[in-house]
């Protein structure tokens, strides 16, 4: 039988310039017929298709920090949304910290389509982000009011620690049980990026919902991570692999700590090591 292997994206398995090698390109597509490969990523299903359109993918993509769980043709595994009327309770909440978050939605179950919904007032972090990354995204909507929709898949708010961690704090007293709360560094930004999605939607519920689609054992799997989202699923899969630049709290996780870093290819050359032709 196939071994199976799930990797991150950003930081893990694409280089800082949010793009992957040559290199790690031709590694993924000739060990993909030896194996089965996918990703768990915080990504939408638009952008990680965007990212990875010269690999070979056939199996389940874990999306939007598992909120999504889609095969590559558009076939809906598993979805968890917040409602409109939790996602406007939160947006309430928060703008008594002074911040508001990006809001992005499902428009569309049949072709994965996402809002991307911006607030009409943005801290430096917020805008440095779109103004490098997303300006010619067809997804962004500018907003005179930023509110939730009905499938709201993740808001997201970028600033410093000092301010998101009590936010962070906040909501979870606030919500409870309601909603997952991910509150991360963004080493590259020199920021945080705090995420509050649906409570089962996170990489480990998602990891379960793929081994259940393929009807395989979740402990024969390998992933790979560097991020506070992928302790979840490291502590469910059989080998937990962390590339150099992980967080702390991350490799502390792993059963492996890899020597290079994403911009060295960590993942592509675990692959190649392990994977026999």
């Amino acid at each position: 039988m196939k071994k199976l292997f799930i990797t991150d994206l950003d930081h893990t398995f694409l280089h800082s310039s949010q793009q992957v090698s040559h290199f790690s390109e031709q590694i993924w597509n000739e060990k993909s017929k030896h194996a089965l490969l996918s990703v768990a990523t915080a990504r939408s299903f638009s952008k990680t298709e965007e990212f990875l359109k010269d690999l070979k993918l056939n199996l389940p993509l874990i999306l939007l920090d598992g909120a999504m769980v889609s095969t590559p043709e558009k076939k809906l595994i598993s979805l968890n949304t917040l409602s409109k009327e939790l996602s406007d309770a939160i947006i309430e909440e928060s703008s008594k910290f002074g911040i508001y978050p990006y809001v992005i939605a499902l428009k569309d179950k049949k072709t994965l389509d996402e809002s991307f919904d911006i607030p009409p007032i943005l801290n430096h972090y917020q805008k440095f982000l779109i103004d490098k990354h997303y300006t010619s995204d067809k997804r962004i909507v500018h907003k005179t009011k930023i509110e939730g929709d009905d499938d709201t898949l993740k808001l997201v708010y970028m600033g410093e620690e000092s301010l998101l961690r009590p936010l962070s704090v906040h909501l979870k007293k606030v919500f409870g049980s309601q909603i997952e709360v991910k509150l991360s560094p963004e080493n590259y930004m020199k920021c945080y990026f705090l995420t509050i999605l649906h409570p089962l939607s996170d990489k480990a519920h998602a990891l379960i919902k793929v081994h259940e689609y393929l009807n395989r054992d979740i402990k024969e799997t390998t992933v790979f991570g560097d991020s506070i989202n992928d302790i979840g699923m490291f502590k469910l899969a059989g080998n937990a692999v962390a590339v150099a630049n992980a967080l702390e709290e991350v490799k502390q996780e792993a059963d492996i700590v890899l020597n290079e870093s994403n911009d060295e290819d960590a993942v592509a050359k675990y692959l190649q090591q392990m994977i026999k032709s």
